[in-house]
């Protein structure tokens, strides 16, 4: 398996984000990563509809 063809900006970002060491996350088959991607992006409005709520 190739390691994810992505920067390394990218990489650092999005171990962070997943809490995955960078080792890991650029061994990671792409279809896993995905799918903590989505899982993310489905957090994401969430957390912004949590904020809205308490600047109002």
């Amino acid at each position: 398996m190739r390691p994810l063809q992505i920067s390394p900006e990218t990489a650092v970002k999005l171990s962070q984000k997943l809490g995955v060491p960078l080792e890991h996350l650029m061994h990671m088959p792409q279809h896993i990563l995905l799918q903590k991607i989505a899982e993310l992006g489905r957090e994401q409005p969430d957390k912004d509809q949590a904020d809205k709520k308490e600047e109002q």
